[in-house]
């Protein structure tokens, strides 16, 4: 054989151990591929637990393993699907490594990294490129985090606020318990797979939800690219882009607030994300989810909770519980001013309805224990529909009446008793008093009974009696 004629056999042999390869691998490719879909294709099967609820508005299937639909401001849950199954959150970790970043620390602060920091992430995992003995402010690492979400820049916040990475996983498991968390156990800063690392749909949005009540993480989170610039404690000049593709611009919605991505190949796609919509401000958390449907499932819960609820305020339609003639306080410098009720409903309080329904269609129960601690609120009615728990309102002391407008930031207000109508009540109440007493004598005093003989006796001695006295002289 010469050498040509070897050279071509080797490379017919090398080409089908190539195309051998490449077709096993392609081969095992579209199995798991096929394996992925099954899955998801068997997760929309899963019971939808808020469909149970009488009178709810059906909810749709979706292919996340676990999913809520939960208003941040009520706690109103519109969507629940397994949301209290403990499943791994993945990147989503980081919303709540920012939301303690900014209550423990200065936007200005210097976050240096250690080697620690940088070097306790897998090479291959999500980077901004920092190095050892580098510095970032604390804004800057925040949009690090939830831009870019860089887990080495989630390491060194939690050196700078805790001293060190451990301490702050402390903090983090306090947090989520101080916020009503029950199934979920956090082990590092950042969501990187470990069995110890978990949370539920439910634990997430409530943790969210104090994410979104804060302006500057609100806009951090929703910010589609960051620079980088150059600078004393970095040298590099970068974009960062955002992989959430309803705050890239690569999926239109109206009212998206903010939000957060994740993957590992177990928890495969979770996302956070909070929309805001005649008068609601949704959080909406997928589970376990193929990419690109959790942008999709987020899209369709979103449309299910803003066109099938309405906020109702409670000031305007309760009709119960304070009377509608409370003017027995008042609130005024004088005692003898004119009433002003001194009770109502919160301004801003309101339950979440399905469409339909109104406030009449609801329960409620009141309870007077002041959990808030303001010193105005007297009371506070629970609400709930089909024992769906929908919100809450406050019965409050009013502010100063109209007279007392300017002085209304004194520090103490006082409030009386209307005088004038409560000398009026017991006035009315003397006078009544008597009346019946002197009725009661007259009644004592004659008789307007008694025999017929009686009365002729009786008016025989009134004759004689005149009679006997005569005609006077």
């Amino acid at each position: 054989m010469n050498y040509k004629g070897f050279i071509n056999k080797l490379n017919i042999i090398i080409s089908m151990v190539l195309i051998s390869v490449l077709l096993t691998q392609t081969g095992s490719f579209c199995h798991a591929e096929t394996d992925l879909e099954a899955a998801q294709n068997a997760r929309k099967e899963l019971p939808i637990q808020s469909n149970d609820t009488p009178g709810w508005p059906a909810g749709p299937q979706i292919g996340a393993e676990a999913a809520i639909l939960m208003d941040a401001n009520t706690g109103t849950i519109l969507y629940a699907k397994n949301i209290h199954e403990e499943l791994y959150p993945a990147s989503t970790t980081k919303i709540m490594t920012c939301l303690l970043a900014v209550e423990n620390a200065g936007l200005n602060d210097r976050v240096d990294f250690s080697y620690e920091a940088i070097h306790s992430v897998p090479a291959d995992g999500s980077k901004i490129g920092m190095d050892a003995g580098e510095y970032l402010s604390l804004e800057e690492c925040l949009y690090g985090i939830m831009v870019g979400s860089a887990n080495e820049v989630a390491n060194a916040v939690a050196e700078h606020v805790s001293g060190s990475i451990d301490g702050f996983i402390d903090l983090m498991n306090e947090k989520a318990a101080s916020l009503g968390c029950t199934n979920t156990h956090f082990s590092n800063t950042n969501g990187l797979q470990a069995s110890d690392h978990y949370t539920s749909a439910y634990d997430l949005a409530l943790i969210s939800s104090e994410f979104f009540s804060n302006e500057l993480l609100c806009r951090v989170g929703n910010t589609p690219r960051y620079h980088f610039e150059p600078s004393a404690g970095q040298p590099d000049d970068f974009y960062l882009n955002n992989k959430h593709k309803l705050i890239s611009g690569e999926m239109s919605y109206p009212g998206i607030i903010g939000g957060k991505t994740g993957y590992t190949d177990l928890a495969r796609e979770t996302l956070v994300t909070c929309a805001e919509r005649g008068g609601m401000k949704l959080v909406c958390v997928v589970f376990m989810e193929e990419s690109p449907s959790q942008f999709t499932d987020t899209v369709t819960l979103f449309d299910y909770g803003f066109n099938n609820f309405i906020t109702v305020n409670i000031k305007s339609e309760e009709s119960g519980y304070i009377p509608r003639d409370n003017a027995f306080f008042s609130s005024g410098n004088d005692i003898f001013k004119a009433p002003t009720s001194v009770l109502e409903f919160g301004k801003s309080d309101y339950v979440i309805l399905p469409v339909n329904s109104s406030l009449s269609d609801a329960t409620s129960t009141v309870s007077y224990d002041n959990e808030d601690g303001s010193s105005n609120v007297i009371a506070t009615i629970n609400y709930s529909f089909n024992d769906v728990p929908i919100g809450s309102g406050h019965i409050l002391v009013s502010q100063a009446s109209s007279s007392q407008a300017a002085s209304e930031d004194r520090d103490i207000k006082t409030i009386y008793l209307n005088m004038k109508q409560i000398i009026t009540y017991f006035a009315f109440a003397g006078f009544s008093l008597i009346l019946l007493i002197y009725i009661s004598s007259l009644i004592s005093t004659y008789s307007f009974g008694g025999s017929r003989e009686d009365r002729k006796r009786l008016n025989r001695r009134k004759r004689e009696a005149r009679k006997r006295s005569g005609p006077k002289l």
